[in-house]
C-alpha cells in the first residue's frame, strides 16, 4: 500500500510540474506563464466566459485567474465585457491578438497531447482518462467529505 501511495503521489506530481513548465517554456518568448496559458487555451475555445467560469475550467483560485486576466488585459490579450456586471461576472473577449496567441497555443497543445499520447492505442487512452477520472472524483469526494468535517 506504501508504494501505491508513493508511486501515484510521486507520479502525478511530476505530471503536474511537468506540465507548468512545458507550458512556461513554450510560451516564454511571448512572456507568458503557466496560468496565462490556461486562461488563453479555455478563452478560445468558450464564446462567453467569465473569471468565475475560468476557475472552474482552470481548477485555479480566484487570486491566480484574476491576476491572470489583469496581465493579460493589460498585455492587450483580452478585454472585459462588463454590461454593467460586476468584474468576476464581466464576459472575458479575446483580442485579435490574443486569439492569434490562443491558436499559437492549441497548436502547441495538440503537438505535445499528440506526442505523449502516440504510444496509448485508443481503447488505452479511453481507459486511461476514464481511470484518472474515477480516481478524481474519488479524491475530491473523500477531500469534501474532510472539509465538511473540519
Amino acid at each position: 500500500m506504501k508504494e501505491r501511495f508513493e508511486r501515484f503521489t510521486v507520479l502525478i506530481a511530476k505530471i503536474s510540474k511537468s506540465i507548468r513548465k512545458i507550458k512556461n517554456l513554450a510560451m516564454a518568448e511571448y512572456g507568458l506563464k503557466s496560468s496565462h496559458v490556461s486562461c488563453l487555451y479555455y478563452l478560445r475555445f468558450s464564446s462567453s466566459i467569465t473569471a468565475t467560469d475560468l476557475c472552474d475550467k482552470c481548477e485555479d483560485d480566484k487570486a491566480t485567474i484574476s491576476r491572470s486576466i489583469d496581465f493579460l488585459e493589460k498585455k492587450g490579450y483580452l478585454i472585459r465585457d462588463n454590461g454593467g456586471a460586476k468584474r468576476y461576472k464581466s464576459r472575458l473577449l479575446l483580442t485579435e491578438v490574443g486569439k492569434k496567441v490562443a491558436d499559437i497555443i492549441a497548436e502547441k497543445v495538440n503537438r505535445v497531447i499528440e506526442e505523449v499520447g502516440g504510444p496509448l492505442s485508443e481503447r488505452e487512452r479511453v481507459d486511461f482518462y476514464r481511470s484518472l477520472a474515477i480516481v478524481s472524483g474519488g479524491l475530491t469526494a473523500i477531500s469534501n467529505k474532510m472539509e465538511e468535517k473540519a
